[in-house]
């Protein structure tokens, strides 16, 4: 494994690299930093070459100040591949991940060869009384948060973004250490208010997207809703992944194995 941390101006990104073969970025969900899909990438680096990293502001990585947007983590990510690659890659976001592999999509299409999105965390792909619906809804868990910290909070997120307690068996343990509580608390205090503002016009965009959701994510959850709403708007089909919202944690033999018959379908 290749580990190192990428100076830029304002931030430092921590990231790994890991296999062989076509280059696979993994954008993490929520407080997941580089290591936080661990078992996943280890069932792809024999066919892939995986690139993860923490987000500006989790774990290894800085951020300046307290404030992000989803722009300036995906500008992170479009000067972590020009410093890998001149080519084109492939991009699995998942959740806030694909929030930002939309962003690049848009603003540095020659970056992608295909992204796939699973369950985006983006209002603005709503109905417009939905997206103020769920926007509030991420405003008043942000409160709970600050009022009660993570034991009042957490069972309110789980259930905003629909994420289910199922997982297989024998992953590697991910406990609730000093480092995963304080980057808890960056992605409430500062990445929610980040997905809240957030905007984008995919019109235009001609970056190749596959819209996905997880096979146990209940539909009437917001995050389903908006890989609903963007395969409507991208005139195509929705791709299901075992697990739920957190499927790439929860279920990464069966994620891996899904993930490989779909990017072997699309060539």
């Amino acid at each position: 494994m290749n580990a190192d941390i990428l100076r830029m101006p304002g931030v430092d990104l921590y990231y790994e690299v890991r296999g062989s073969g076509p280059l696979l970025l993994i954008s993490q969900s929520g407080e997941g930093d580089a290591g936080r899909t661990v078992d996943l990438v280890d069932r792809l680096v024999d066919a892939y070459t995986v690139i993860t990293y923490d987000r500006r502001g989790l774990s290894r990585s800085t951020v300046p100040g307290t404030g992000v947007s989803v722009r300036e983590h995906a500008d992170d990510v479009h000067r972590l591949l020009a410093h890998l690659t001149d080519q084109p890659v492939i991009m699995l976001g998942q959740s806030l991940g694909a929030s930002i592999g939309l962003h690049l999509a848009v603003e540095h299409p020659e970056q992608l060869g295909l992204l796939i999105a699973h369950e985006p965390v983006s209002p603005w792909l709503l109905p417009e009384a939905e997206r103020a619906e769920h926007r509030k809804e991420l405003a008043e868990l942000q409160s709970l948060y600050r009022e009660g910290g993570l034991p009042a909070a957490i069972g309110q997120v789980k259930r905003v973004l629909g994420i289910t307690e199922d997982a297989e068996t024998d992953l590697t343990p991910q406990p609730m250490t000093p480092q995963r509580q304080a980057n808890f608390d960056f992605f409430i205090r500062h990445d929610f208010t980040a997905v809240v503002e957030d905007e984008l016009d995919l019109s235009g965009c001609r970056t190749r997207i596959l819209p996905a959701a997880g096979h146990t994510t209940p539909h009437h959850v917001f995050d389903r809703r908006c890989a609903v709403e963007l395969a409507g708007l991208l005139g195509t089909e929705l791709v299901e992944f075992p697990g739920g919202h957190n499927g790439n944690t929860s279920h990464p033999r069966a994620y891996a194995a899904r993930l490989r018959e779909v990017l072997h379908s699309v060539g």
